[in-house]
């Protein structure tokens, strides 16, 4: 009897430590594919305007002052690039403030979101929004929303852009971007996820610079 405890303890020794190291390797896969996970569940949720869904993948008051530094530099830029002796300058410089505050509140929305990951980017252009929810489709799919410069917008006869060039990556152990990029030369700007907790991460900045 003695004997047959020692062969099970011999025995089992082994399939314990092996369904441990499983049990780690599931973990630190899981780990690491979590913002992936996150990525495709907040694109889902916004492309359908599941708001309790986006809700849980953005920080909304990280991700506005992200948008309120980007947008503000983004006008600054432009400003000093049309400046130049313009005497008219000063003006463009406080319109361009007055639009800041409307634009992030525009973009803070389950509509922003779903226009930032779907290679939207705000252009800090006046009365600029996000594009409205599509139309459900007959069949009851998700459809997602047109790209820039489609549907009445771009009735003037120009080729609709292509969908964006689209990489994801971690950038340190608690950030992953997502950068798109239209064309070869063209502006590229990313969406940024931070981890919250192990496994959940959340879109809290943006990078209007790429």
């Amino acid at each position: 009897m003695a004997g047959l405890v020692r062969m099970q303890g011999r025995v089992g020794r082994p399939l314990l430590i092996a369904l441990i190291v499983i049990v780690i390797v599931g973990v630190l896969g899981y780990a690491y594919a979590s913002p992936y996970v996150a990525l495709e569940r907040l694109i889902r949720a916004a492309d359908s305007r599941d708001v309790q869904t986006v809700d849980e993948y953005v920080d909304y008051p990280a991700l506005r002052e992200s948008l309120k530094l980007q947008v503000t530099g983004l006008l600054t830029r432009r400003l000093d690039v049309q400046h130049n002796g313009n005497p008219l300058a000063a003006i463009g410089a406080m319109i361009g403030v007055a639009l800041i505050g409307p634009l992030v509140d525009a973009y803070a929305t389950p509509d922003g979101v779903a226009a930032l990951l779907n290679g939207m980017p705000p252009r800090g252009e006046p009365g600029e929004r996000p594009p409205a929810p599509p139309a459900a489709p007959a069949d009851g799919a998700t459809a997602r929303p047109p790209a820039p410069g489609s549907g009445p917008g771009a009735a003037n006869g120009q080729t609709p852009p292509q969908p964006p060039q689209t990489t994801a990556g971690y950038r340190g152990v608690n950030e992953f971007v997502v950068s798109y990029q239209h064309g070869v030369g063209d502006t590229r700007y990313s969406a940024i996820f931070r981890r919250n907790g192990l496994f959940m991460w959340k879109l809290s900045a943006v990078d209007l610079n790429g």
